[in-house]
C-alpha cells in the first residue's frame, strides 16, 4: 500500500510558517527569520509562484513539510558566485533546467537560436546555458563541495540514460555522469522528493539512499541492492527464443506423467499435485520482477550500433508501467547508471493537496512590472490532470509524466477557479483553459487495476482504443457545467489539445464543448493524413477526424455558431515520404486549409520517434534477432524544408521549390492555374528567390551538408547520409 503523499512527519522548521514568496535573497531570508535554507532550488526559469511552474510546485510542497526552501532563478552560470547567493543549504541543492528542456527552449528544429524565451522576463533570450542541468549542477558542486546535488525536471527525465542529442548529432551519456549529481529524480517528483528529503533530514547519507522509486544514481559494475537480486540481459528479452515442443501428456517417458524409480521400475504411487491459484502465481511472478534488474547495452554499444540503440530505447519504454516495470542499469565506462522503477502515480487526494498549497499565483516581486510570456499565457488557466496514455512517439509527455492519468477532484478545480477570480489581477471573467497535456483524458483509466498493472502496451488508443479503457466523459462534462455557472465567470475556454478519437465516443461531450467552451476555433492534432507516418506516430487515421468534424459542425450549427477546427500537422516525421507530404498538401487544398504555423519534426531526447530518426529502425517492433524494420527518415536540411513547404503550398515563396519537386516526382499535372492544380505556373514578382542553379532533389553542395545522389526511383526521396552536425516546443504543461 503506497502511503499518502502528505503522511510524512513535518520537519522542525515548520514553526517558521508560510512565506509570501520563497526567498531569492539573503534579505528575504532574514525577514523570515531564517539563518539558512534547508534546500536551495536552482532553476532556468523565472520564479513564478504558481503550480504550473515546476520549481514553485516543488518548493511549496517541501515548505508544506516544514523545510526552508530558497530559489536561485536563472543564475549567471559563468562562475560559482551566483550559486552562493543564499549560502550553503543544510540538506541539498535541487537543480532543474525549468519547465522545458534547455535545448528545446533555446533552439528551433532547424538548429537556429530562438529570438525569445517565454520563461524569462520580457522574453529575453540567452538567460540559461545549453544543457542547463549539467552546468548548474557542476556550479553547485563548485560553490559548496560536499553538499548533495539532486537533479530533476523534464531535462533530467529525458536524459536519464544514453540518448541521441539532435543538436550535436551524437549519442550522449546519461546526464548523471556528466552533471556529477548524487541523485536524479525522474518523472513526477513529489513522492521521491519527500522521501529522500526526510531521510536526509534524519541524517542518512545520500549515497545510501538507493531504494526510492523514480530515482537514478551511479553505482559500481557489480553493485546490487541485495544478494537475491537477479540480473537479466535486455537482449534476452527482445530476441525470440527457441520454441520447445510441448510434452506429450500420454507419453510413458521421464518427461511424461509416469515417472520411474532410480532402478528403472515404474512408480505405482503418484505425488499429490497442488493447484496453485492464479493470484499466488501472479504474486510470485511479481516478487521476482521486483528483484530483477535489466542490463541495457552499455553506452559504447548504443553509441556505435544503431540496432542496440533502438533496442535499448524499446526496452526502456516497455519498462515504463509502474505496476510491472523492472529496474534498469546501463554501463558508462567503469560505472553503471542505475534506474529504479518509475514512481507510483499520485491519488486524487494527493493531487488536490499539491494544487491546494498556498501559492502566491504571481511572479516574484523582484521582477517588477516585467512581462513574462509564459505567465501571461497560463495565469487564467487551470491544470485538471497530468499524464497521457496516447503514447505519441514524437511527444515527451508520456516519458516524463507517465501513461496513468492523475486527476484532481472537481472541488479542487472549482476552488482554484474561484481563487483566480478573486485574487489574480487583470481577470476579466474568462478562464483560458481547463486542461493539461490533453484536454479530455480527465479521470480516464483502465477498467481493471489488475489489468492496468500487468499491461505493457505503449498506448491505450493505438491502433484502436483498448476495450479495457474507460472513456466516460461524464465527470468532465459535470466539471465544465459547474465551472461555467460560477458567479463572476463569463466563459470557460478549452485550449489544451483535444483527443478527438476519444471525444467521438461521447457526443454529449462534443455538444457541451462546442456550445459553451470554444471561442470560434478549436485546436486538434491529426498530425498527418497518410497511414505510413501515422503508424510511426501511433496516431489514429483520418476516419476519426472526419467523424469528429461532422459532430463538431452539427453541434455548432444547432446553436447558430460558425466555428472552425484548427488542425496541426508535422513535416518530416520519421516514416514520411515525399508522396505522403504531397497527399497531405492535396488534402489541405481540398479542404481549403491554409496553415500559418507549421512545424518540422524536432527529435527530443528519449522519444521513440527520435530513436527512429537516429537509427532508421522501428523500436515499436522487435529490433534484434533479424526482426528489425527500417524506417525512412528525412535528415538533410533541404529535404526537411521541402516537406515543410508542402504544408504551406499556398505560400508563393515555396512555389519554385515545389514546382521542381513535382517535376522530379512526375506530377507536373499538379502545376497550373486552375482550382484542380496545387500550385500555379506564374510567380509573383519578388517572391521565391533562390540561389542560381539550386536544386531540390539533386546533388547540391551546401556548407556543412554532404552531397546527395539523385534518387534511383522517381518519386522516392534520396537516401541521405547522416549529417555530421544536426517536442514539439512546449508539448503541453511540463511538471516537476
Amino acid at each position: 500500500m503506497t502511503p499518502a503523499l502528505f503522511s510524512h512527519r513535518k520537519h522542525w522548521a515548520a514553526r517558521f510558517g508560510t512565506a509570501p514568496f520563497l526567498p531569492m535573497s539573503r534579505a528575504e531570508m532574514t525577514a523570515l527569520g531564517w539563518d539558512a535554507c534547508d534546500i536551495i532550488l536552482v532553476t532556468g526559469d523565472a520564479y513564478i509562484d504558481h503550480p504550473s511552474f515546476g520549481m514553485a510546485l516543488v518548493g511549496r510542497l517541501l515548505e508544506a513539510q516544514g523545510y526552508r526552501v530558497g530559489i536561485i532563478s536563472q543564475p549567471d552560470w559563468l562562475s560559482a558566485d551566483a550559486f552562493r547567493t543564499l549560502g550553503q543549504p543544510t540538506l541539498y541543492f535541487g537543480v532543474t533546467a525549468g519547465n522545458m528542456d534547455s535545448m528545446v527552449n533555446r533552439y528551433t528544429s532547424d538548429r537556429k537560436t530562438r529570438s525569445d524565451d517565454a520563461y524569462t522576463p520580457h522574453g529575453a533570450p540567452n538567460k540559461r546555458p545549453d544543457r542547463a542541468v549539467t552546468v548548474y549542477a557542476q556550479r553547485c558542486r563548485e560553490a559548496y563541495p560536499g553538499t548533495p546535488v539532486i537533479i530533476g525536471s523534464i531535462e533530467a527525465s529525458l536524459r536519464r540514460i544514453a540518448h541521441y542529442d539532435y543538436w550535436s548529432d551524437t549519442v550522449r551519456r546519461s546526464v548523471l555522469p556528466d552533471s556529477k549529481a548524487d541523485l536524479l529524480i525522474f518523472g513526477n517528483a513529489e513522492r521521491a522528493l519527500l522521501e529522500v528529503t526526510e531521510r536526509l533530514a534524519k541524517g542518512e547519507k545520500i549515497a545510501d539512499i538507493r531504494d526510492v522509486r523514480g530515482t537514478g544514481f551511479m553505482v559500481g559494475r557489480e553493485w546490487k541492492p541485495a544478494a537475491n537480486w537477479l540480473e537479466v540481459l535486455s537482449t534476452e528479452l527482445d530476441t525470440p527464443g527457441a520454441i520447445d515442443a510441448h510434452v506429450d501428456p500420454y507419453a510413458m517417458t521421464p518427461d511424461g506423467p509416469t515417472a520411474k524409480s532410480s532402478e528403472g521400475a515404474a512408480l505405482t504411487t503418484t505425488a499429490p499435485i497442488r493447484i496453485v491459484p492464479k493470484a499466488e502465481r501472479l504474486a510470485a511472478k511479481q516478487d521476482v520482477r521486483e528483484r530483477t534488474v535489466i542490463r541495457l547495452p552499455d553506452y559504447d554499444q548504443v553509441k556505435n550500433n544503431p540496432s542496440f540503440y533502438a533496442h535499448a530505447s524499446r526496452v526502456l519504454h516497455l519498462e515504463s508501467n509502474p505496476g510491472n516495470a523492472r529496474a534498469l542499469r546501463q554501463a558508462h565506462g567503469e560505472r553503471d547508471v542505475w534506474l529504479n522503477p518509475p514512481p507510483i502515480p499520485l491519488s486524487t487526494p494527493d493531487m488536490d493537496g499539491v494544487y491546494d498549497l498556498p501559492y502566491a499565483r504571481a511572479p516574484h516581486p523582484s521582477y517588477g512590472d516585467a512581462k513574462i510570456p509564459a505567465w501571461e499565457m497560463i495565469r487564467f488557466s487551470v491544470n485538471i490532470m497530468r499524464g497521457c496514455f496516447g503514447g505519441c512517439t514524437f511527444c515527451s509527455i508520456t516519458e516524463h509524466e507517465g501513461r496513468i492519468i492523475q486527476s484532481r477532484s472537481e472541488d479542487s478545480v472549482i476552488k482554484e477557479i474561484e481563487a483566480i477570480r478573486d485574487k489574480t489581477p487583470g481577470f476579466t471573467g474568462v478562464i483560458s483553459d481547463l486542461g493539461g497535456p490533453t484536454a479530455n483524458m480527465y479521470r480516464m483509466a483502465c477498467k481493471s487495476e489488475t489489468i492496468e498493472k500487468a499491461c505493457r502496451r505503449l498506448s491505450c488508443v493505438f491502433p484502436d482504443i483498448c476495450d479495457n479503457l474507460n472513456t466516460d466523459h461524464a465527470p468532465l462534462i459535470s466539471m465544465y457545467r459547474r465551472a461555467r455557472t460560477l458567479p463572476g465567470i463569463k466563459k470557460v475556454l478549452i485550449s489544451s489539445g483535444l483527443r478527438y478519437d476519444l471525444a467521438v465516443r461521447s457526443p454529449e461531450y462534443i455538444k457541451e464543448l462546442v456550445q459553451h467552451h470554444v471561442g470560434g476555433y478549436l485546436k486538434i492534432a491529426p498530425e498527418h493524413t497518410e497511414a505510413g507516418p501515422l503508424s510511426k506516430m501511433m496516431k489514429p487515421g483520418m476516419g476519426a477526424y472526419d467523424r469528429f468534424k461532422t459532430l463538431f459542425e452539427a453541434a455548432s450549427k444547432s446553436v447558430g455558431k460558425k466555428q472552425y477546427l484548427i488542425p496541426y500537422f508535422i513535416a518530416a516525421h520519421p516514416g514520411t515520404t515525399l508522396e505522403d507530404m504531397l497527399n497531405l498538401a492535396l488534402w489541405l487544398k481540398k479542404h481549403d486549409f491554409r496553415l500559418d504555423q507549421v512545424q518540422t519534426f524536432l527529435p527530443t531526447p528519449m522519444a521513440l520517434a527520435t530513436t527512429m530518426y537516429h537509427t532508421e529502425k522501428n523500436p515499436l517492433k522487435k529490433v534484434l534477432g533479424g526482426k528489425g524494420e527500417s524506417v525512412e527518415v528525412v535528415k538533410q536540411g533541404r529535404m526537411r524544408r521541402l516537406h515543410k513547404a508542402f504544408l504551406r503550398y499556398h505560400d508563393a515563396e515555396n512555389w519554385p521549390m515545389l514546382r521542381e519537386a513535382l517535376k522530379e516526382m512526375g506530377r507536373e499535372d499538379l502545376i497550373g492555374n486552375s482550382k484542380k492544380h496545387l500550385i500555379p505556373l506564374f510567380q509573383p514578382a519578388g517572391t521565391g528567390k533562390r540561389p542560381e542553379g539550386a536544386r531540390i532533389l539533386r546533388d547540391v553542395p551546401v556548407k556543412g551538408e554532404p552531397r546527395v545522389a539523385p534518387p534511383a526511383t522517381r518519386g522516392r526521396p534520396p537516401q541521405v547520409p547522416k549529417h555530421p552536425l544536426s517536442q514539439r516546443r512546449g508539448g503541453g504543461k511540463s511538471r516537476p
